[in-house]
Parts: C-alpha cells; structure tokens; sequence
C-alpha cells in the first residue's frame, strides 16, 4: 500500500475537524497581508531616495530576484501551519477520566437548652453527637464543615476534606458554650445564612446543609428559600419525639420541649431538601442523602471516563520549528543545528518546588508540605516550610509549629503578625492567650549539671494548645490548609537530676495547681463564641 495513503488511515480524514474553527478566518488574512508589506517594502527601496522617479523604471527590474520571491513562501507556510495549530485539528478520540463533582455539606446543630431533653435517651444532645460522628465516619469525601445555633450561630470548624478532624469537637458541644442567654432560644435562620457564606467564601456555588433541631421558624423557612434559589439545599433532621420530655433551664423552671416535625418538614421543602427524623437503625442518614456528597453537581462516577476529542495541532509545530531557523536568511541551516544541538535540562526544581509555577502555585505547595510535616509531627519542617509565605493563614499554621517546639515568644510574634492581616481571626486570638498561659505556667529551669545557658528541659516544652484541649480544622475560609491542634494531652515523665528543696517546692505547687484546674473541653469553643459574640454587638449584626 501507498505509505502516504497509509499515513492518510491513521489520521482519519473522516474525522478530522478544529476544535477551534474561527481561526481559520486568518488564512484569508495572510494573502492581503503578505502583498501589503512585499509593496511598502519595495516602495521603500533605497534607490527610490537616491533617484527620481521617471528613471526607475529604466534601472530597476520590474519583477524582484527569484531569491527574493523564493523567500516569501517559507514565511507564508510558517504563517500558514501556526494559524492550523492554533484552530486544533482533532481526528482522534481518547479516554478522559472524570471524577464525580464533591458537593460540600455544612451541618448545623442546634445547641439550645432543649437539646437537653431526655425523649432520647440519654439526652437528644448525646443522639445527635453519636449521629454526626456516624455521618463524619461514613461519608465519602467532599468537604465537611460544623456550626452550633441557638439565638445565633457560630463556626466551629470551616469546610474541610478531613472529616476526622471535624469529629474532634463533638464531646465538647453543649449548650453551656453558647454566649449569653443564647443557649435558652433557638432561630435556625442565622446558621442558614452563616453557612451559605462559608461555602460562598470557599469558592462552592452550590452544596448541602443539614439543620439538626427540634422545630424551625418561618424566618428560617424563608432563610432556607432564599438559600435553595442560591443553589444550597437544605435538608432537615428531627430531634426529639411528638411527646417530648422535659428539661431544666439555667434558672431552674421546668420546660417541656417537643418535636415540631411538622415546621421541619416545611424548612426541608423550602430549602428544596429532605426531612427525616431521627432513627434507631441510622436510616436517616441514608434517606436524606448526606452520605453521598455526589449531590447535583457530580457529572459522572468516580473513575468512569468518556472518550473526549484530543487537540492534536502540535503536530504542526514540528515542521514550524524546521522553518522558523531559516528567517536568520544565509545562516538558517546553521541556525537549525545548532538548536538541534542544544542540551535539554529538566524543569528546575528546588526543595520540592516546580519554579514552572506561578506565585500562587508554589504558595500553594508550600503550604500543603507543611500540614503535611505538622501532621506528621516534623514541626520544624512545617515551620520552615511557612516561614516567609504572605497571607494570615500560614502566620497563624507558623505560630502553632514554633509552639509545638516550646518557642513561644517566637510563636506569640506570628499570631501577632496573623492578627495584624486578619484582625479578630479567633483562632489566632485563642492561641495566643494559650501560648501566654503556658509561658506565665512554665516554671524556671532550674540548674543541670554540665549544662551552661541551657533554655530549659526539652522534655518539659508542651504545646499550649495541648494544656488547653484545643482543636481546630485543617482549612481556613479562604480553602488554604490550616494547621490542626490535638484533642487532648497526656504528660509524660520526664527522668531528672536530683531537684533541690527550692526545686521539689515549686513543683509540688505546680501539681497542686494543675489539681486545680478543671476539666473543660469546651473551654475554648466558649470562649470563641464570647468573643465572636461580643464583637458582632460592637458592630452591630
């Protein structure tokens, strides 16, 4: 068979089609233009300056050189194949990979005093902790993000991909965290629009909310509405049963708390979601669709691939390349050479960062090593892999590496330096007081044999956040990776020189002042919401 009919097969004329047809509108351009420069070109000969014009025509031949003609032709097909590459001839098909569209969810608790209720048992708060951390557990993937309401709502962990972190706070909801009188009321319209800002603010058009409560107002009704033409639906889980059970406010009187189901089920069908209530077997879940983050935006299923038109213009840049060398005129063949001849180097890498990528890329891959290295305890690589990046997310994540290794001065410096780009950023305010705790806390070292100007024992550095049972997402607003704190401490004995009298006294006032403190895992929360709450009256929401 013909090589050049062979060669035809394999492209499949049949098929062969631009992606990008309005290209080719240039090829009509490329034939006035050429004779329009080749024209001005001759018209400024420099004869025509040193001549007058009646004798040109006796001294200047009426066609130009066959060198000159021939050099046009090279230009007009260098011309001419970059003007095809750029419209995207495709005559094949490949497989494309797709993956499904992870709609995020928000999940929003209702932490008002009737939470307290014991219509299930023990309490409908311990029910519906045990219901998130199943959902937390069991969904698959998409990001996650938690807020308690009661008169208002407030974030307790933005929208992040590890649900497991999420889960960290469950035992330290309570009612008693909520600021003021709040935890006496409960309006689900607030933590509606709360949680269509975070996922507006992580850059998420549309996605899920689930409220968990015992009834819903008409402002939420009409909260849940406006959320659904936004593109958020919002499904509803019922707490409590239609008989109720009594429970005790914070001034002693009796209050009968039921479950409204039918209000729910009217938030659920304004938000254009479902309601179900709470079930023994877990079917809830399952029925309101919260553990397929698959949602309304999935274009296909995970892994599958459909056959997608290859863009395949870059096989003509390959004889453009041949012709481009001959512009430099006698020394084209040489030119072509000696690119020929060129050696290759591989794309520039440094400490695992492509210098390929923009600003923002490298910003980016930076930040995601140091979560990385601080998840795995190397809270010295984490920290230099911040140092130096803009932005108050990756001051706050430096702040909390340099306390994990005892520096807390230097830590107290970055959380300075995230409040000054972020200002009122909780979680940096939080830190900060923690890490001033710890240092007020710290006893002296005392002296040690052999050692001279030493900073203290190594074994005695604990992270602020440990002392404090703080926790936090992975994520900021912004969906920058954000340094976690651990859930809980455990201290560990650290083997010493003889102590002193002075020594031994001081220590024994340390334990008897640890002794003191009380257990309150939901310390922080509380005091976030304080702060968060006394800051919107300030202002005025």
């Amino acid at each position: 068979m013909n090589p050049i009919l062979a060669s035809l097969q394999l492209v499949n004329l049949q098929h062969l089609h631009f992606l990008r047809p309005h290209w080719l509108w240039a090829l009509a351009v490329l034939p006035p233009l050429a004779w329009a420069w080749r024209r001005r070109r001759r018209q400024r000969s420099a004869w025509r300056d040193a001549v007058d014009p009646h004798l040109l025509p006796h001294l200047l031949e009426a066609q130009p050189p066959r060198r000159e003609r021939a050099a046009w032709w090279p230009a007009l097909l260098a011309a001419a194949l970059a003007i095809l590459a750029l419209a995207g001839p495709s005559w094949q098909r490949a497989p494309q990979p797709l993956w499904q569209a992870r709609a995020p969810l928000v999940l929003a608790l209702d932490l008002s005093g009737a939470m307290l209720a014991g219509d299930l048992p023990p309490s409908r708060l311990a029910q519906a902790r045990a219901r998130l951390a199943t959902l937390l557990r069991e969904r698959e993937g998409g990001q996650v993000g938690l807020l308690v309401y009661a008169a208002d709502a407030y974030v307790v962990a933005p929208l992040t991909d590890d649900a497991a972190n999420v889960a960290l706070f469950l035992d330290a909801l309570a009612p008693d965290i909520m600021p003021g009188d709040a935890a006496q009321a409960s309006d689900a319209r607030p933590a509606i629009d709360r949680a269509v800002r975070l996922m507006r603010q992580a850059g998420f058009d549309r996605g899920d909310i689930l409220v968990l409560s015992d009834h819903a107002g008409a402002e939420a009704v009409a909260a849940a509405k406006a959320a659904a033409a936004a593109g958020y639906r919002v499904s509803t889980l019922g707490l409590g049963t239609p008989a109720g059970a009594p429970w005790r406010d914070a001034g002693g009187n009796i209050v009968h708390a039921r479950l409204d189901a039918a209000s729910l089920r009217a938030l659920a069908a304004a938000g254009r979601g479902g309601y179900a209530p709470i079930a023994g077997d877990g079917g809830d879940l399952a029925a309101l669709g919260v553990l397929d983050p698959g949602g309304p935006g999935a274009v296909a299923k995970q892994g599958e691939a459909i056959p997608l038109w290859r863009d395949q213009g870059y096989w003509l840049l390959l004889p453009l390349l041949l012709l481009v060398p001959f512009g430099f005129r006698r020394n084209g063949v040489f030119a072509l050479a000696l690119c020929l001849c060129l050696p290759w180097q591989p794309p520039a890498r440094a400490a695992g960062i492509d210098w390929w990528q923009r600003a923002d890329q490298q910003a980016h891959a930076r930040m995601q090593q140091g979560a990385a290295a601080y998840h795995g305890k190397d809270y010295a690589a984490a920290e230099r892999a911040w140092h130096g990046l803009p932005g108050a997310d990756a001051a706050y994540n430096r702040g909390n590496a340099l306390a994990r290794q005892g520096r807390y001065g230097e830590a107290i410096a970055a959380y300075d330096d995230a409040l000054r780009l972020q200002p009122g950023m909780p979680d940096a305010i939080a830190n900060r007081k923690a890490v001033e705790a710890a240092m007020k806390r710290r006893p002296p070292p005392g002296p040690k044999q052999g050692d001279k100007g030493d900073k203290g024992d190594k074994g005695d550095k604990q992270d602020p956040r440990q002392e404090n049972g703080d926790k936090d997402s992975d994520k900021g607003s912004d969906g920058q990776p954000r340094a976690g704190r651990d859930a809980s401490a455990q201290a560990e004995a650290v083997a010493r020189a003889p102590e002193t009298a002075a020594q031994r006294e001081r220590r024994l006032a340390n334990q008897a002042w640890l002794r003191r403190v009380p257990d309150d895992p939901g310390g922080l929360l509380r005091e976030r919401f304080r702060l968060e709450h006394e800051r919107r009256q300030q202002e005025g929401e």
